[in-house]
């Protein structure tokens, strides 16, 4: 009976803790958050222990749920999340997730495409029935790095052509300002001066449209990205966010700092930017060999 009370005021601050994240976080990761603390309140409820913040339950609900070492690093990442509201809440003094291990795991390298490929995809004939827009599209988020997402809600306002720059939305809705080159600026004007479909009523003035002149969603920049990928004989696991990484991984092949290319990103930890060093190894090996005066064997002339 106990823990029947226990879980119903669990479901209230899940809801409150749910809608706290409403302005701060996109609708998939609320689905995630919401999926894995209605799986928390299930173990509490089926539980023996009256106390569902003892590590115990919390570790019973990690080895239950938690079948590989990423969906456990995520669940336990909503654990700590959510223990952080209520703490905030006043409702707890201690962090009972302390108490629990992190997962090893690998984390996977990001997957890019060779600027070979790049140019084969962006450089190809037309393909589809809306080319200029679709060209548009795929140089824009090679040229500048942009999510899936980003780009859909880019509007036309958020643009200055004439420093070819671009004022982007991100996760959190927090700003950012990317530049693009001149062929992405040509695609654009193109695109602009041609297949632009005038947006349907409203406010708001989305520089990607449909035929009805409604924002893309990113379900058709994923199939656009998919359509030009198969056309120009490139791996079928390439996806908008495999742009992305080229975009980086080629920012750091050519030379640009760690530093700039994170705030390009958008990303709010260098960390997390790192992982696309691994991909310039090979330049900055050629660097070393190239300038290091010990780095290749010498013949002494006697």
């Amino acid at each position: 009976m106990h823990n029947s009370r226990v879980s119903e005021t669990l479901d209230t601050l899940i809801q409150r803790y749910i809608d706290h994240l409403r302005a701060t976080r996109s609708p998939h990761t609320l689905r995630s958050y919401g999926s894995d603390l209605a799986q928390l309140a299930s173990t509490v409820r089926e539980g023996a222990m009256p106390d569902w913040l003892e590590p115990e339950v919390l570790r019973a609900y990690l080895r239950r749920f938690g079948k590989t070492p990423v969906t456990r690093a995520r669940k336990l990442a909503s654990l700590r999340g959510f223990v952080r509201f209520l703490k905030t809440l006043g409702h707890l003094e201690s962090d009972p997730t302390e108490a629990l291990e992190a997962p090893i795991r690998r984390r996977r390298l990001p997957k890019s495409l060779s600027q070979h490929q790049a140019v084969e995809l962006l450089d190809q004939n037309d393909v589809g029935r809306t080319p200029q827009r679709d060209r548009a599209l795929l140089e824009l988020m090679y040229a500048a790095g942009l999510r899936a997402s980003e780009v859909v809600g880019v509007d036309l306002e958020h643009f200055d052509f004439t420093s070819r720059t671009l004022r982007v939305y991100g996760k959190g809705n927090k700003e950012r300002i990317v530049v693009f080159g001149e062929t992405c600026a040509g695609a654009l004007d193109a695109y602009l001066q041609g297949e632009r479909e005038q947006p349907s009523g409203g406010p708001e003035r989305p520089l990607f449209t449909n035929r009805q002149g409604r924002r893309l969603s990113t379900r058709t920049v994923q199939n656009v990205v998919a359509r030009w990928a198969r056309a120009a004989g490139l791996p079928p696991e390439t996806t908008p966010h495999t742009l992305r990484h080229s975009f980086a991984t080629h920012l750091l092949d050519g030379g640009a700092d760690l530093k700039s290319v994170q705030q390009l990103l958008g990303h709010e930890s260098l960390a997390t930017t790192q992982i696309y060093t691994h991909v310039s190894v090979e330049r900055l090996r050629e660097a070393v060999l190239k300038a290091h005066p010990k780095s290749r064997r010498t013949r002494t002339i006697e």
